[in-house]
């Protein structure tokens, strides 16, 4: 007998030597082929990249996976406890493997056996790191062995905390969100030190499968699902019993967090920021790189350019006529569900969407499109209003079948089940105003002269309505907005605001053909000064100084000031008919706003990698002394601009003491109500297709155009002083409310003389037709009257008209022939 337990004792040993060493070559094998889990080291996970406008508010959000990370050391206690109460509740304790959970997951699924269930894992946390970082998903034997493998190293290489922080920041929790600290933001708009025991707990029960807990499509079982994490955390000590009952009656709660724009207004800049950042450093860094960008955006300058623009596009629009319905619908049954279905303008929230109910003599009833729930859903509600008569009465001129006609009721324009857009007027109980989106469009910039920070950026009425950028992508024709720019060449060049220019009919032959230029309006006014010339935007003058200095300078200084990269050198480009956008006119404005130095444009003051580096700075002017470590009498520290100097800072102030006439008697003049200095020059194109203006004061410039995308006239006296001026001026009344005007800045050695104010020679002060002009150094007044553009005889004639020593003069001098 003890012989037969002997043998059998043996065998049951070799058995056992022979499985052991089976499961060793097994076990070896696997861990032959093992991943470097080294890598977690360098764990450099996809994180959101945030944009944020100059004061700090959050402007966007780009990520491919929603996710941002955060240090262990951020994470709440209540947090990590409920997590562990979830996931492991041994954690701490155990080697990467918890053998208890591992037998109780071996029971479950041999009691489960031929059920059609999915066998119940027993994973621990460092084992789903190990997963998720260093292996796939593949339910097999060989995978899970080599987890545990991985698990067992992971342990002796890392400490327990740096194990939770991967395992946090990693994980998938639905709606986009990766990592806790995404998800507190997309699922409660909240930060993770902001979460309740019940909000933590419901993140925590995300992991296991989150379609299965989805808040709105399985609120249920997501409500027992964080139930049941709250209760495990009771179990392990975590939370008290009462204060878990408190939290586990209560909602789910979840306020999921908008992807894409935050701030209001800000569509068309934030996303000319995305295309930046691709553009200077790959899709994949602002996906995936985590990066900080600082915009130079001003929220409150932004809102108030919203505005302007968009009321000057309405005003235009609306004296139009009506266009029709934005579509129709039935409304014999629920007419909420069917309007609920068309798009809004998601980013013009002053209006609404709304049907038809009623029409007639009085107006209109109306129903509002109903809003939606946090899940999605349209709300139940239904709300009706009205539309007075008065408030649609622009509409009665409308357009039936492309002929516009007057209606003598609101019933002929707009009948029931017609959709509209409409807008709330002001005061309680008040009524609707009828709206349309305007067919006409525009962009504007206003910007900082002295550092090309681009303030404030409108691409159109609505970035829903159509995302085209005509502030940055818009090539448009700046007409005579460009002229300054012929004058500021001339200036530097040798003349001064007191030459005089014939302003007269020219021809000009262009191989076989003859250009004839006109100015707007007809008309001309013979010999005139360069002020009188840039004042009243007299063409056939600018024609006349451009040939007489020729074209190639013409493109030098417009090349200069970045209005083209490469101008042709033909006389028609001087009265602005080359395509440009309203960044580089607002950029070029901005050389002569601040003295003439070279600026250039930028939305984004500052980026920073996903660890705090700064990778650029877009002011690169120095300050020795602003790192000073203390205090010892020494002067303040100041800025050095290194900026180039592409004009000389006494014609930029020449050129901005002529364009100041522009505003104070010129096309512009609406502008002097303003009651402070602004300089600024009006553009309008052949044909009245675009009307611009681009105008600043010493610290500000701002620029815009109006026009058809597709460039059509837009009627007779459509022009820049008309209909982009006034923008303007609502901009800039709101925007420099409280800020006190200030005089723009003389050059030190400006010489300031009184000269008449048709001839161009000198006058005296006080005397009736004098103004007082800006002259350099060694120049001054013309001794003699000379006109470019004119014969002596001519001059002479026209001079006796004038006075009869400007005569005397020119007979004597010899006159100009130009």
């Amino acid at each position: 007998m003890i012989r037969l337990i002997g043998y059998f004792f043996g065998v049951g040993v070799t058995l056992a030597l022979v499985a052991a060493a089976g499961v060793a070559i097994y076990l070896t094998s696997l861990a032959k082929d093992l991943p470097d889990y080294e890598v977690l080291a360098r764990y450099e996970p996809p994180v959101t990249t945030r944009v944020h406008a100059a004061d700090g508010s959050l402007m966007g959000e780009f990520a491919r996976e929603r996710r941002l990370y955060l240090p262990i050391q951020a994470v709440p206690d209540r947090v990590k406890a409920a997590f562990l109460s979830a996931e492991d509740k041994n954690f701490y304790s155990h080697p990467g493997i918890d053998l208890t959970g591992l037998a109780r997951a071996v029971v479950t699924n041999l009691q489960n056996f031929g059920s059609g269930r999915r066998p119940v894992g027993a994973s621990t946390i460092t084992q789903q790191v190990a997963k998720n970082f260093l292996l796939s998903s593949d339910q097999t034997i060989d995978r899970k062995v080599r987890e545990m493998l991985l698990s067992f190293r992971i342990e002796q290489a890392y400490s327990k905390d740096r194990i939770l922080e991967l395992y946090l920041n990693e994980i998938f929790f639905g709606l986009g969100a990766y990592g806790i600290a995404g998800a507190a933001l997309t699922y409660f708009d909240k930060s993770v030190n902001e979460l309740t025991v019940a909000e933590a707990a419901y993140l925590a029960a995300l992991p296991k499968g989150p379609s299965n807990y989805h808040p709105f499509r399985q609120t249920e079982r997501a409500i027992e699902r964080r139930n049941w994490v709250i209760d495990q955390m009771v179990a392990n000590g975590y939370v008290e019993a009462d204060e878990a009952a408190k939290q586990k009656a209560l909602p789910l709660g979840v306020n999921p967090r908008r992807s894409g724009t935050y701030l209001f207004a800000g569509e068309y800049f934030t996303e000319e920021v995305r295309r930046a950042i691709i553009s200077r450093y790959g899709e994949d860094a602002l996906y995936e790189g985590g990066l900080s960008v600082r915009t130079t955006l001003d929220p409150a300058m932004q809102v108030k350019a919203r505005k302007a623009l968009q009321h000057g596009l309405i005003k235009y629009d609306t004296l139009r006529g009506y266009r029709g319905p934005v579509t129709s619908i039935d409304v014999s049954g629920d007419w909420g569900v069917p309007l609920g279905e068309v798009e809004r303008l998601s980013d013009v929230p002053e209006w609404r969407l709304a049907v038809v109910l009623e029409s007639g003599k009085e107006g209109l009833k109306i129903g509002l499109q109903p809003g939606r729930e946090v899940s999605g859903a349209l709300k139940a509600e239904r709300e009706t209003a009205t539309v007075a008569a008065a408030d649609m009465s622009w509409a009665l001129r409308h357009t039936v079948e492309g002929r516009r006609v007057k209606a003598d009721s609101p019933a002929e324009v707009l009948k029931p089940g017609d959709v509209i857009f409409v807008e709330k007027n002001e005061g309680e109980g008040a009524g609707w105003t009828l709206r349309q989106v305007p067919e006409i469009s525009g962009g504007m910039v206003a910007m900082d002269p002295h550092t090309g920070r681009v303030l404030a950026m409108v691409g159109g009425f609505s970035y829903s309505q159509s995302e085209f950028n005509r502030a940055t992508q818009a090539m448009r024709q700046p007409g005579s907005s460009f002229k300054p720019i012929v004058y500021a060449a001339a200036l530097d060049n040798g003349y001064t605001p007191a030459s005089v220019v014939l302003d007269a009919p020219i021809s000009i032959r262009v191989g076989n053909q003859v250009w004839e230029p006109k100015n707007y309006g007809g008309g001309a006014a013979g010999p005139s000064t360069l002020r009188a010339g840039i004042e009243r935007s007299r063409n056939l003058m600018t024609v006349r100084l451009a040939n007489d200095m020729g074209m190639n300078l013409v493109a030098e200084y417009a090349e200069r000031f970045g209005v083209y990269d490469k101008m042709l050198p033909v006389l028609a480009m001087s009265l602005g008919s080359g395509e440009t956008t309203v960044m580089r006119m607002v950029s070029a404005y901005a050389i002569m706003a601040n003295g003439g130095k070279h600026i250039v444009p930028s939305l984004i003051d500052r980026i920073q990698d996903r660890y705090g580096k700064t990778v650029f700075k877009h002011d690169q002017r120095g300050c020795e002394g602003c790192n000073a470590t203390e205090w010892q009498g020494q002067a303040e520290p100041e800025l050095i601009d290194n900026a180039e100097q592409v004009l000389d800072p006494m014609t930029a102030y020449q050129i901005t003491s002529m364009m100041e006439g522009v505003v104070q008697r010129g096309t512009a003049v609406t502008l002097a109500e303003l009651g402070r200095p602004i300089a600024g020059k009006t553009g309008t194109t052949n044909e009245e297709k675009d009307a611009w203006f681009v105008g600043y004061t010493p610290d500000l410039v701002v620029g815009l155009y109006m026009g058809y995308d597709k460039p059509t006239p837009m009627g007779k006296g459509s022009t820049g002083g008309g209909l982009a001026a006034p923008i303007f001026k609502e901009f800039m009344a709101e925007v420099l409310e409280d800020v006190r005007p200030v005089d723009f800045r003389v050059p030190e050695g400006m010489r300031m003389i009184p000269v008449d104010r048709k001839t161009g020679m000198q006058a005296q002060a006080g005397a009736p037709g004098a103004i007082v002009e800006a002259f350099k150094p060694g120049t001054g007044p013309a001794d003699s009257y000379w006109v470019i553009g004119m014969d002596e005889i001519q001059a002479a004639e026209r001079a006796r008209e004038l006075s009869p020593q400007a005569s005397d003069a020119i007979m004597q001098g010899g006159g100009g022939l130009y």
